[in-house]
């Protein structure tokens, strides 16, 4: 998932557009996108797109983003969209794993109700400094859990927190991302609402690379093409990823064997392996 796409609720137009687009995987968006008096309107819509053959056909990662769970809005979300084409939910204002392990009984509920056969995992939105100091905890709340999300606008921006410092990005970036990795889920950068600022975003995704994480969301379809760039394997990776899987495979046994100068155990086996397990995949 090396690009996700906000794709508002309240746009159905978009919809079909955004699914012939070579974002990995869309974010249909029934929160903050949406005005209170277009919510019934935008659910319904998206419920019939991410339940279409069209959706099933195109290998995109379908993801939901409901409104809060202590919002009026939830519970007619869940029931609408907990349904066998969405493959993730994505749940925001998540500040602990009592919250979050809340909405799973909810979601099951509403899965039950469906007939869902197999359960939707959650990418849960960190963005909040309470979030943030729960993380690893909320990520660890429940198995559906699948990646944790970093919202830094909604994390600096009431406590004023700069964003044009990078140190401020890397320490909140690095802090989800260990949260994640002690929970052994996947890390996803937030949004870059500067849309003409292509360095900015460029940077802040190489910095969420270089981390890693996943990828990185996209507000504009024009974003979705630097994610990609940045968040795909280089040829020169894979082919160093293939040479230590090849060369663990002819040392049976071995803990630790030497590739290309250099020496190599468990966890840079477990990275190659998982460099290639995901390379094409969206």
């Amino acid at each position: 998932m090396r690009s996700k796409l906000f794709v508002p609720g309240a746009r159905p137009e978009l919809f079909a557009k955004a699914l012939a687009g070579p974002a990995d995987a869309l974010s249909f968006d029934l929160e903050d996108a949406v005005a209170a008096e277009r919510k019934d309107a935008a659910r319904a819509a998206v419920a019939q797109f991410v339940a279409s053959d069209a959706v099933a056909a195109s290998g995109k990662t379908a993801i939901v983003r409901v409104n809060a769970p202590d919002s009026p809005w939830f519970a007619d979300d869940i029931a609408a969209v907990a349904c066998a084409g969405t493959s993730l939910l994505n749940l925001p204002k998540i500040e602990s794993a009592q919250a979050l392990q809340a909405a799973v009984r909810a979601i099951e509920a509403a899965e039950s109700d469906n007939g869902v056969q197999r359960p939707i995992g959650l990418l849960v939105n960190i963005e909040t400094p309470r979030a943030l100091a729960a993380a690893a905890q909320i990520a660890a709340a429940h198995p559906r859990v699948a990646g944790l999300q970093l919202g830094l606008g909604d994390l600096f921006e009431p406590e004023g927190v700069d964003r044009r410092d990078r140190a401020n990005v890397h320490a909140a970036m690095f802090a989800l991302r260990m949260a994640a990795a002690q929970a052994g889920v996947f890390a996803l950068d937030g949004a870059y609402a500067d849309l003409d600022d292509e360095d900015g975003y460029r940077a802040e995704a190489l910095m969420a690379r270089r981390l890693g994480f996943l990828g990185k969301t996209c507000v504009h379809p024009r974003q979705v093409a630097l994610a990609n760039a940045v968040f795909a394997a280089t040829e020169a990776e894979l082919a160093s990823a293939r040479r230590i899987v090849e060369a663990a495979a002819q040392a049976p046994g071995r803990g630790v064997f030497v590739v290309d100068g250099r020496m190599i155990d468990a966890p840079f086996l477990k990275r190659a392996q998982a460099l290639l397990a995901t390379a094409g995949r969206p």
